[in-house]
């Protein structure tokens, strides 16, 4: 059969239509003008549409504008400051709210200093004054889409960066969390069990729902519960419910969080925080998919998948007796370590201006953050993981006076970060004299391997700067068995350090 290429065309119109503003170009040269004088509008319009490259619409006052609004996009609005009900500045503050990616120019016959400060405040990109002078009004509004056009473009740009490097809400480019987004993708697939490990901070949860919404589950619920947030006595009718009159402020019958994830996922984080006494109930529940709720008899059958996190070593944990060994392997069937993000250091940037995009203020373009503001962020070593990244980015942003974020803008732990002291091991069983052996002579090798990186495993520049002899250096290389092709080796492009 012959397709019909008018109707395919006319197919294709259709379907840019109806997908909106992100799939017309059309509406990215839109101007929507508001004004309740009927023949000022009619005016302002005829004369915009001389411009081949505008669709013109109109609105007759604020409530209009608005309904509009709701169902198009527009890359210039010109709206009358004082209109009935809705006036200029409230449907100004409505676009911003909404953060509509819209250019609004206040147009009035009743300007005053006052009104103009305050709509600049609010974010209008200008203030006219009536009679309108059209050409400058033409100027103005092309002025206006000259720039979002730029915005669109920057924004755009960054939405494909953050694409290339995104897995279910999770930002990365290093090659450590690209083989965890491999493994989410593979285990999602299956029913197992899931461990994550990491330190605080390094979005456990948004691992944990990812693999949710990879899985099959992805339609049913997802349901998060924080077991070192719960005490003893609640964390048991909180997991498995209870039945009415099991304790004393029972008063009926409430379902606990396993039920609630029937079908789904459940997300038990800080599970290393359960007691010993929950925890032989909890394996049950992993073992069998079945509990009876809190005061009742009647057994309660689940299906749902079980994903656990902890920021502690859980088999340290299971050989002190704090945590129950068999549960430990039956929460440890598939294992996600997560790196923390002094690890990941090429994830520093790529976060901090993902950040400063989110915590932008409505309408307004993402703050930039300064070369020697990023360097700061780069040689942090971030313990709070990357919750400790966007609280900074957070306060740059509201701190930052105008565009850019600069170094004083950011904490002050960032800038003058207190390095806390290296901890010495400490073995009150063996000799003090033997262990101080150790640690000189590790120290020593390192010294050395550093000094030969310096000196591109030249022995003689090596002897000065340690203020060593040749001799010793040689022997030392001996004795730790340091090779200098080695040293030289790792300066080159490419080689990794030793």
């Amino acid at each position: 059969m012959t397709a019909n290429p008018s109707a395919a065309a006319s197919a294709d119109k259709k379907a840019a239509e109806t997908n909106g503003p992100a799939q017309s170009a059309e509406s990215k040269r839109r101007v929507l003008i508001v004004e309740d004088n009927e023949t000022a509008r009619k005016q302002v319009q005829v004369f915009l549409e001389t411009d081949s490259d505008l669709t013109v619409e109109t609105a007759a006052n604020g409530g209009e504008a608005l309904k509009a609004l709701s169902e198009r996009t527009y890359s210039v609005i010109v709206t009358d400051l004082k209109m009935p009900r809705v006036d200029g500045l409230q449907l100004l503050e409505e676009v911003q709210k909404r953060r509509l990616p819209a250019d609004v120019i206040i147009t009035t016959g009743f300007g005053t200093i006052d009104h103009a400060v305050q709509a600049m405040r609010l974010g209008a990109a200008d203030f006219l004054t009536k009679p309108i002078n059209l050409e400058h009004l033409k100027l103005v509004v092309q002025r206006s889409l000259r720039e979002r056009a730029l915005q669109d473009e920057v924004v755009a740009l960054r939405e494909k960066l953050e694409a290339q490097f995104k897995f279910h809400d999770i930002l990365s480019k290093s090659s450590r969390m690209l083989d965890v987004f491999e493994l989410i993708s593979h285990v999602a697939q299956t029913t197992s069990t899931v461990l994550i490990c990491g330190e605080t901070g390094t979005g456990k949860e948004l691992v944990a729902r990812a693999v949710h919404e990879a899985s099959p589950r992805r339609a049913a619920a997802f349901v998060a519960v924080n077991c070192a947030a719960l005490p003893e006595t609640l964390l048991e009718s909180e997991l498995f419910g209870h039945e009415k009159g099991a304790f004393t402020s029972a008063a009926g019958q409430r379902k606990g969080r396993f039920e609630l994830a029937h079908g789904g996922t459940i997300f038990l984080d800080e599970v290393g925080e359960i007691p010993l006494a929950m925890q032989a109930k909890l394996l049950r529940v992993l073992q069998e998919r079945r509990f009876e709720r809190v005061g009742g008899s009647q057994t309660v059958e689940v299906d749902v998948r079980v994903v656990a996190a902890t920021n502690r070593d859980l088999l340290r944990l299971a050989k002190e007796g704090k945590f129950r060994e068999d549960l430990y392997y039956r929460l440890n069937v598939v294992k996600i370590d997560l790196p923390p993000l002094h690890e990941r250091p090429e994830d520093i940037a790529l976060l901090a201006e993902h950040f400063a995009q989110k915590f932008s203020r409505p309408g307004a373009s993402a703050k930039q953050i300064s070369p020697e503001a990023m360097e700061a962020l780069l040689q942090h070593r971030w313990p709070g993981n990357i919750r400790e990244l966007e609280n900074a980015i957070e306060r740059a942003c509201v701190t930052s006076r105008d565009d850019v974020v600069r170094p004083e803008n950011l904490p002050t732990e960032i800038l003058k970060p207190n390095r806390p002291r290296p901890q010495l091991p400490v073995d009150l069983t063996r000799p003090l004299t033997e262990q101080l052996t150790e640690l000189t002579a590790a120290f020593e090798e390192r010294y050395l391997r550093r000094a030969l990186k310096r000196t591109h495993g030249h022995i003689g520049r090596t002897a000065h700067l340690t203020g060593l002899s040749r001799r010793t250096i040689t022997e030392k290389l001996a004795l730790y068995q340091i090779e200098k092709r080695n040293s030289r080796q790792s300066e080159r492009p490419g080689t990794s350090n030793p």
